[in-house]
């Protein structure tokens, strides 16, 4: 496949790949064998594979060419709507569980992908049903090589790499150097297989853009402290970290009865609220997501600006899962650990600073910047982004500077728009059609 990387970077907003980037497309363009790929989270691996993987690509073709694994459900669609938003002419699709398997393979056949993004089990189930096939795949990549291979993916992790066996190209991307290489990489590439560690500069970079932050609690429950420290850090989208489910639930009802725009996030929930609440906290109409360590891993949400450690991390690698959430790319970030009067800072957080000054004594939240509005119109309806746009500006008054991220789903449809002016909005919108359509629009609330 033809494309210019500049125009596709442009398009992104970048100006130039990374030194991590164009190693890994030097590499991947020396022809077949393995690549292992180690960078931190937030320095662009998904665009650094995707880049190499296009030109591998005949867009003309209705045959899978590529396929990626990865560990979870939220990386399988986050890393397919990173391929989208490159507008290409090349059909991609993001394979998981918790939705039926059928729904999927009656998708696949009518799409016929060329790129598949998948979580382990899912992809080893349509592969054994035929619904998709290994034979003309011309690379396989496996991003957090490291989590998919953790317990309870090994086993289908082999059974892939047996599938795989005569994929010309592997490569496998972590933001830590885990166990080492896979030994089934051996079996797949033999010798050819070339190791690039970005770690340790990366790593450095990213926490000097990072100030990091040690906030005493005078109580050992830490939710007043908590409170105050999200007082000060206003409308700053932050991700809250706990150790258990029971406990994000707990403190994001206390952020909720205090007025907090709180989301939760936990393995324990189902697929759609946990969506729903990402949805939310990425479009600005939630500045708080309380999360477990699931969030540690596979969200890039450029914006966040903060993490606050509410339990402290168990391991130095717990840590910088965390603590990438915030300065992705060149961006800077702020962490911040919350001790009991009796707990001490970790010793893989040496670099941790007190907090040099105190905290606001009443707890005050500042109100989220967006209000997500829901459409009951989508896809499915001929409906886009840019009709959505025009229908705001054009009936709504507003201008694109007052509206926030636009998501289309097959039967709706989410938009953000400034919370000071969503009332006026609907008042102006009401009785309209959008495309000749009549609908509804209200406010998602939290």
């Amino acid at each position: 496949m033809q494309y210019s990387v500049s125009e596709t970077l442009h398009r992104l907003g970048f100006e130039a790949l990374t030194p991590m980037q164009k190693a890994l497309a030097d590499a991947a363009g020396h022809g077949q064998g393995g690549v292992v790929l180690l960078s931190p989270t937030g320095s662009g691996k998904t665009l650094a594979y995707l880049l190499p993987l296009l030109s591998l690509l005949n867009e003309h073709s209705d045959a899978l060419q590529a396929v990626v694994t990865v560990p979870t459900r939220e990386l399988a669609k986050q890393s397919e709507e990173v391929l989208r938003s490159l507008k290409l002419p090349i059909r991609a699709m993001a394979l998981y569980g918790g939705r039926p398997t059928m729904d999927e393979h009656r998708s696949l056949k009518g799409l016929k992908p060329q790129v598949v993004f998948a979580t382990p089990g899912r992809l080893e189930d349509h592969l054994s049903k035929g619904n998709l096939r290994a034979e003309g795949v011309a690379a396989w990549v496996i991003d957090e090589f490291d989590k998919c291979l953790e317990l309870g993916f090994q086993e289908v992790m082999d059974q892939l790499a047996g599938r795989f066996g005569r994929v010309p190209r592997v490569w496998l991307l972590s933001a830590t150097e885990g166990e080492g290489i896979p030994v089934f990489m051996a079996r797949l590439t033999g010798k050819r297989c070339r190791t690039l560690n970005f770690l340790e500069g990366c790593a450095e970079a990213a926490a000097q853009r990072t100030a990091f932050y040690e906030v005493k609690s005078p109580e050992k429950d830490k939710l007043t402290t908590l409170g105050r420290l999200l007082t000060e850090l206003g409308s700053c989208p932050t991700i809250v970290f706990v150790a258990h489910r029971e406990s994000a639930e707990r403190v994001a009802n206390y952020l909720r009865e205090n007025r907090f725009a709180a989301e939760v996030y936990h393995g324990g929930m189902e697929q759609q609220r946990r969506e729903r609440a990402l949805f939310l906290f990425r479009q600005g109409s939630a500045t708080v997501l309380v999360s477990t360590d699931l969030a540690a891993r596979g969200l890039d949400i450029p914006e966040v600006g903060a993490i606050v450690h509410y339990h402290l991390p168990l391991t130095a690698e717990d840590f910088t899962h965390r603590n990438g959430r915030t300065a992705r790319w060149e961006a800077t970030g702020q962490a911040f650990l919350i001790t009991s009067p009796v707990e001490t800072l970790p010793e893989f957080a040496a670099q941790v600073e007190p907090l040099p000054h105190p905290l606001p004594e009443h707890i005050a939240p500042t109100p989220a910047p967006f209000t997500t509005l829901y459409i009951g119109r989508g896809k499915a309806e001929k409906l886009s982004k840019a009709d959505i746009l025009g229908f705001l500006c054009k009936k709504g008054g507003l201008n694109a500077s007052q509206i926030g991220r636009i998501d289309v789903a097959p039967h709706c449809a989410f938009a953000a728009v400034r919370s000071s002016l969503v009332k006026q909005l609907l008042t102006r919108i009401a009785g309209e059609k959008i495309k000749g359509m009549k609908t509804i629009v209200k406010p998602v609330k939290n």
